[in-house]
C-alpha cells in the first residue's frame, strides 16, 4: 500500500515549482509587453493614414467622392513608400551597430515593431486599393514609388537652382574683385612705365 504522507512532499514541491514558473513567466511578458508598448514609436504618426480612414469614414451625409478617396490612398502608398525606403536604408547599419554592441535591444525592437507595421500597412493599403478596382493593389505602390522619385527630382532640382544663384553670385563677385585688382595693378603699372619714360 502506498504511504500518501510521504507523497505529500514531493508533491508539493512540484506543484510550488510549477505555480512560481507560471508566475515568474506571467509577469515577465506583461513587463515585456509594457516595456514594449513603452518604446517611443520609429517614425512620426501616420498622417496621410490617419486623412484617409478619416474620409473614409465620413458620416454618410457629408458624402467623398471615389476620386477624393483614391488620391487619399495614392498619398498614403506615397507615405508608405517613403517609409519602407528609410526602413530599408536602416536595417543594415542597424544589424551591424547591433552586432558590435554600439546599440540596445531597444533600439532593435522598435526596429523590428516598426518593421512589422509597416507589412501589415502595405497589407491594408493593397487591399484597399483592391477593393476599389480588382488588381490596382498590385501596381499602386508602382505608382506612389513614380511620385516618390518625381519628388525627390524637383527637390535636387530646386536645390540646384538655389545653389546656382548663390554661385553666381559669389562667382560674379569674385569676377569684380578680380577686376578691381587687375585694373588697379594695371593703372600701377602704366604710371610706372610713364614716370620711366619721362
Amino acid at each position: 500500500m502506498v504511504n500518501f504522507v510521504s507523497l505529500i512532499a514531493p508533491l508539493s514541491y512540484i506543484v510550488v515549482l510549477v505555480g512560481s514558473l507560471g508566475v515568474f513567466s506571467s509577469l515577465y511578458r506583461k513587463r515585456k509587453a509594457a516595456k514594449a508598448a513603452s518604446l517611443e514609436p520609429w517614425f512620426p504618426p501616420h498622417t496621410t493614414r490617419d486623412i484617409y480612414l478619416s474620409l473614409l469614414h465620413l458620416e454618410s451625409s457629408k458624402t467623398v467622392s471615389d476620386s477624393i478617396l483614391k488620391a487619399a490612398l495614392m498619398l498614403r502608398a506615397k507615405e508608405d513608400i517613403k517609409r519602407l525606403m528609410a526602413l530599408r536604408q536602416s536595417k543594415n547599419s542597424l544589424q551591424m551597430l547591433l552586432q558590435k554592441g554600439c546599440v540596445g535591444d531597444d533600439l532593435w525592437t522598435r526596429f523590428s515593431v516598426a518593421e512589422s507595421e509597416m507589412e501589415e500597412e502595405l497589407r491594408d493599403v493593397v487591399i484597399e486599393a483592391n477593393a476599389y478596382k480588382e488588381g490596382w493593389g498590385q501596381i499602386i505602390f508602382q505608382t506612389a514609388n513614380e511620385m516618390v522619385n518625381h519628388d525627390r527630382v524637383r527637390e535636387r532640382s530646386e536645390r540646384v537652382s538655389a545653389d546656382a544663384a548663390e554661385e553666381r553670385k559669389w562667382w560674379n563677385e569674385k569676377r569684380a574683385r578680380s577686376a578691381r585688382e587687375l585694373l588697379g595693378r594695371k593703372g600701377h603699372r602704366i604710371r610706372t612705365v610713364f614716370l620711366l619714360k619721362t
